[in-house]
């Protein structure tokens, strides 16, 4: 403890400048982290997060009280964890890849400002976009096709649906990251393979994606923390929240939505909250884990 000290006094200075950050992220992230008892209760309140009385794990019965819900949301949720990562991972890396192999920088600059703009457009604007394409009677696709596809009562097209919703929305933002890494490589390491006679496409299989598979493994990491967790927007508002398409479009968090307009249970919501997060946790260790073991440089910790 007196090493802590001393050493805190030491670098105070940084210590200094990084206090309000940690501020913020203390009070944003931590301090309502004591509002998870709610789980382990009857919320009333009138009595407020405290004051209510304990009912154990009855919260999470009712998670539970529907098995083939639960079952089917879950399934659900882990489908399209898995889609959207491993989709969005491979383009992420090949956007990255051409606009850092791009001849004209300019074209690149120009394609990146493009690319990121739908991070900045809500779920509540994209469901207009999306039903303006797949609407019945007025949708571009079933007009310029000539197709009567009722897209809102047929559950089957929804994953692919859902995936080109998110894939265009996140796909040029996510490319940064990776861009960043590959500004940083050596130019001389592409010099020296060029030299040797290797063409493009051997510089990028030994020396580009050698170079990416750090910040992909730490990219994949921390998404496995979120694994029980999904984008509500996407699935409630895209959606429009349709029954029908339940069956291939509820995940737990729009499930959760939909509990708290029905019956406000805010001890449920706590309860799902604090599922997902120690399913994420698990898995997040049990990953990092097994990294480790296998290259220990890549690990989180």
């Amino acid at each position: 403890m007196k090493g802590f000290f001393e050493n805190t006094w030491k670098h105070r200075a940084h210590v200094l400048m990084a206090l309000p950050a940690f501020l913020i992220l203390f009070f944003i992230m931590y301090v309502p982290m004591a509002g998870l008892v709610m789980a382990f209760k009857k919320y009333d309140f009138q009595l407020g997060i405290f004051g209510s009385p304990w009912n154990g794990l009855e919260n999470f019965k009712i998670l539970m009280a529907s098995k083939a819900t639960f079952i089917q949301m879950t399934e659900n949720t882990l489908m399209y964890y898995v889609i959207f990562t491993a989709v969005g991972t491979v383009l992420n890396v090949v956007l990255a890849i051409a606009i850092d192999q791009c001849v004209f920088k300019r074209c690149a600059k120009t394609m990146q400002t493009l690319m990121i703009i739908p991070v900045f457009i809500s779920y509540a604007a994209v469901q207009f976009i999306v039903y303006a394409f797949i609407s019945t009677d007025t949708g571009i696709l079933n007009k310029s096709l000539g197709m009567t596809t009722r897209f809102y009562s047929t559950a089957a097209v929804w994953p692919l649906l859902l995936t080109i919703v998110k894939i265009w929305k996140d796909t040029g933002y996510g490319s940064v990251l990776y861009m960043s890494v590959l500004a940083g490589i050596d130019s001389e390491l592409y010099e020296a393979a060029e030299i040797d006679g290797a063409n493009k496409w051997q510089q990028i299989w030994h020396i580009t994606l050698p170079s990416l598979v750090p910040m992909i493994t730490v990219m994949l990491l921390l998404s496995v923390g979120s694994v029980m967790k999904s984008d509500t927007g996407l699935f409630y508002q895209v959606t429009r929240n349709s029954g029908i398409l339940y069956s291939k479009t509820q995940v737990i968090d729009s499930y959760i939505l939909n509990a708290i307009f029905k019956n406000s249970n805010f001890g449920f919501t706590a309860a799902t909250s604090l599922f997902q997060s120690v399913v994420g946790l698990l898995l997040m260790l049990f990953a990092n884990g097994m990294v480790k073991k296998i290259e220990p440089e890549n690990a989180l910790f």
